[in-house]
């Protein structure tokens, strides 16, 4: 009889290490709405350079800016010699004085019947020619001088005093003064975020500063197939060792109107044939263990979002040691 219960005994033992063995975590995972954070590193720029040119052909005679030189808007950039084009518009200006004059004068021999009807069209259509002159020659004088569109800053000034200018030949390029950091996103990524959204911008000489997304394109870029977006630093002016094409990183929580299962990456058991997940679920009276296939919605390197819909009910998910669960069915 004793030796009877040594054997029962070192029976229950036996039977009892493949249980202990079978450890395992689990976790309620409710549906909700899809939400991350994109972290992406982009790149400083102006939000708006622009090149400056002369309209009209001259010599250089005023250049009031240098490279890295701050201006206000309205100022006076540069000039050419304005010589030539004055005289140009004085001259048009008394070819068009003299024009409404003949007008008046045919107009009175007209009364007497000294004048044809065709006269008076030669006239007016002389007016009509000498005032577009006029128009053209002062619009050439006005384009003779470069005045700022906007405060901001020189980067780059391609002449000289003196230098004879071409119509269409940069002069100086100019940006604005205000600063946004262009990022990358894929497809996907693009459709995560809008206009007018805050993003949290870390920069090597400030620290952190608030951004707000300011373009969307519509397109992809056709070299990298990537999205070029463009957060605008509202509150950070040009300052020193702030340059264009500093690195910056770029951080964009979103909330979406999808509804997932957000589950550990290691609660992912397989995915099948059809692209589905597979994970292990626990019936609520915990007696049962199944397989479950569910759409995947996204994967990174912490989680696996499934698909949900609203009101989908919670899930007791086996998250680690579902390799020693007997799952009901196999």
């Amino acid at each position: 009889m004793k030796r009877f219960s040594i054997v029962f005994t070192l029976s229950l033992i036996l039977m009892a290490k493949p249980l202990l063995a079978q450890t395992y975590d689990t976790q309620i995972i409710n549906a909700e709405l899809y939400r991350d954070t994109i972290e992406r590193t982009g790149k400083l720029d102006y939000k708006r350079a622009l090149s400056l040119s002369f309209k009209t052909s001259g010599y250089l005679t005023l250049l009031s800016v240098d490279e890295g030189e701050q201006f206000k808007k309205g100022q006076l950039l540069a000039s050419l010699d304005t010589t030539e084009l004055t005289e140009q518009k004085n001259s048009n200006y008394a070819q068009m004085t003299q024009a409404k004059r003949e007008v008046k004068r045919i107009s009175g021999l007209m009364a007497n019947k000294l004048a044809s009807e065709r006269d008076m069209d030669t006239a007016i259509t002389r007016v009509a020619t000498t005032e577009a002159a006029y128009q053209v020659a002062d619009y050439n004088l006005v384009k003779a001088k470069i005045y700022a569109p906007f405060s901001g800053v020189v980067l780059a000034r391609d002449t000289e005093l003196g230098e004879f200018q071409s119509p269409g030949h940069q002069a100086l390029k100019v940006a604005k003064l205000d600063w946004v950091v262009k990022v990358a996103l894929t497809g996907q990524e693009i459709s995560q975020v809008r206009l007018d959204q805050k993003v949290s911008v870390a920069l090597s000489e400030i620290g952190i500063v608030k951004g707000v997304i300011s373009k969307i394109p519509a397109m992809a870029s056709d070299s990298s197939h990537l999205f070029i977006i463009e957060v605008l630093l509202p509150k950070v002016k040009i300052m020193s060792g702030m340059i264009a094409g500093q690195l910056a990183s770029v951080s964009i929580a979103f909330e979406s109107e999808k509804f997932v299962y957000q589950l550990p990456i290691g609660a992912l058991v397989a995915v099948d044939e059809e692209g589905k997940a597979i994970v292990i679920v626990q019936s609520p009276d915990n007696s049962v263990f199944k397989e479950h296939s569910f759409q995947v919605f996204q994967i990174d390197n912490d989680y696996v979002y499934l698909k949900a819909v609203r009101n989908d009910q919670a899930l007791k998910i086996v998250t680690k040691g579902w390799q020693n669960i007997v799952v009901a069915g196999n």
